[in-house]
């Protein structure tokens, strides 16, 4: 999904399915001309997976806005019953279940509130105070969300805009180049490893609670247009979403997984365990694993070969498609297994589907002893930040103690990471960040606002729904 501006003029392209398979010909490519462009890609955890939800969201009041969202708002349906109502400019009709749309339309109705206070200032000129209405509206935007929310925009006459929760939850980083005739040309993105390959260079975060703005000049603006709270990045980035070659929020994820394999190295060493080789689940667990094998002076063998081509199976929508995908997607090999008491170190366990398939491999590739490691901690709440987890019932520690889940998985033995040695990797790796988002591990929901009524109500709506809420009054705020 893309769009450029021209001037004045939009160009947009999306569809669902792969990048490569949506943007298939260069033809295509050429019609998004501009000199600044927004692009996304997305698998639904609020609303559907319907095409028309595809983002970026556009729409022509007041400016003329386009609109990019990583995240979950967790108050979406009161926002989407105020702009129903009165308190609404243009009493707004929403065309999807998305809470990426609703986001986008509050920050359109808070630029037509600016814009018309500017007009009732008869010393206001609105042309030359669209940057200033943009900023002022981001403001009374973040004082109505709830929830994480990293978001980029195009804004007609403005330039492209970008703003980050003030928890900072979800990632969102600045980079820079030279273009070639000197002048500086700058991007933002939800990770730092997008940027080598189109010669950009890592600038900095984008601060918590921070706007912003890319002029249509090419000049970067900002403004902290909301207090930040503590920084509580969600840990599930450096776990299992973000690429090992990416830095968020100062920290390498790839020295944070190597961290997590230092830790449960301790922790393995303890057990007793008669292990003869050490290997990852691919990909995300491979620097643990490698962490895992020197301190313990085990072999490091590549036993699992992962069938590139099949997408991840934690967040595919029902239990057979995630099995199947399981068999499509691993081979164990038995020149690496036959005979070995194998230690398998995985990322996460999540609903257990893909290591409980995994295991059986590995068995039938003739190994004695399968042996479980996880670098995170059992996931046993939902996490309603933006990660698809959305039911208790569906993880494989609800309810479980560890030798449990260990018999449920059918492994000979079981270790978790701690909650406490995860949050420790962190904070040794940026002293500045006091508190993670964990909550799927802790139940401590950072941004507030969540209590077992709404989980309840979540998990009653099904995959990529949110709950309905009557009243922001029936939930207390929980900090």
């Amino acid at each position: 999904m893309s769009l450029n501006v021209v001037g004045f003029k939009f160009h947009e392209h999306k569809a669902n399915g792969l990048v490569k398979d949506v943007f298939d010909n260069q033809e295509l490519l050429n019609t998004l001309e501009g000199s600044v462009g927004i692009g996304h890609v997305r698998y639904p955890t609020a609303g559907t997976a319907s095409a028309s939800e595809a983002q970026p969201f556009f729409v022509n009041s007041p400016l003329g806005i386009y609109l990019i969202h990583n995240g979950n708002l967790t108050n979406a349906d009161e926002l989407r019953e105020m702009l129903n109502a009165s308190t609404s400019f243009f009493n707004r009709h929403l065309r999807t279940g998305s809470d990426s749309e609703v986001l986008l339309n509050i920050l359109a109705d808070e630029i037509h509130r600016a814009h018309q206070k500017c007009l009732l200032d008869r010393g206001c000129d609105p042309n030359r105070k669209k940057m200033d209405m943009v900023f002022d509206a981001g403001e009374n935007t973040m004082k109505l969300l709830e929830g994480a929310y990293s978001c980029i925009c195009l804004v007609n006459g403005v330039g492209m805009v970008a703003f980050r929760d003030p928890h900072g939850i979800r990632p969102l980083v600045l980079g820079r180049r030279t273009g070639p005739n000197g002048e500086e040309e700058y991007c933002v993105s939800s990770e730092d490893c997008a940027f080598g390959p189109i010669g950009f260079e890592r600038v900095r975060d984008v601060r918590p609670g921070e706007m912003v703005v890319i002029t249509e000049d090419g000049k970067l603006v900002s403004k902290q247009v909301h207090e930040p709270k503590e920084l509580s990045p969600c840990v599930f980035e450096y776990i299992y979403l973000a690429r090992p070659d990416s830095i968020l929020n100062d920290i390498s994820v790839y020295d944070f997984q190597l961290g997590l394999g230092t830790r449960l190295a301790k922790k393995i060493k303890e057990t007793g365990w008669d292990i003869d080789l050490v290997c990852p689940v691919p990909d995300g667990s491979r620097p643990s694993a490698i962490q895992i094998s020197a301190e313990m002076g085990l072999p490091y063998r590549e036993g699992l070969v992962k069938n590139r081509y099949v997408g991840r199976t934690f967040i595919m929508a029902n239990q057979a498609l995630r099995e199947m995908s399981v068999r499509r997607k691993l081979n164990a090999m038995p020149a690496v297994f036959e005979g070995k008491n194998v230690l398998l170190v995985d990322d996460s366990i999540v609903r257990g589907t893909t290591m409980n398939q995994i295991v059986k491999m590995v068995r039938n590739a003739g190994a004695a002893k399968v042996y479980l490691a996880s670098a995170s901690p059992p996931v046993r709440h939902p996490n309603v930040y933006g990660v698809d987890m959305p039911s208790r019932k569906e993880f494989v520690a609800n309810g479980l103690s560890e030798d449990e889940i260990c018999e449920v998985l059918g492994a000979d033995g079981l270790l978790y990471q701690t909650v406490e040695d995860l949050i420790a990797v962190g904070m040794e790796l940026n002293a500045d960040i006091e508190r993670f988002e964990a909550s799927c591990f802790n139940n401590c929901y950072v941004a507030g606002n969540i209590d077992e009524a709404y989980i309840a109500a979540l998990e009653g709506k099904g995959r990529g729904s949110r709950p309905h809420e009557t009243s922001k009054k029936e939930r207390p705020i929980e900090v």
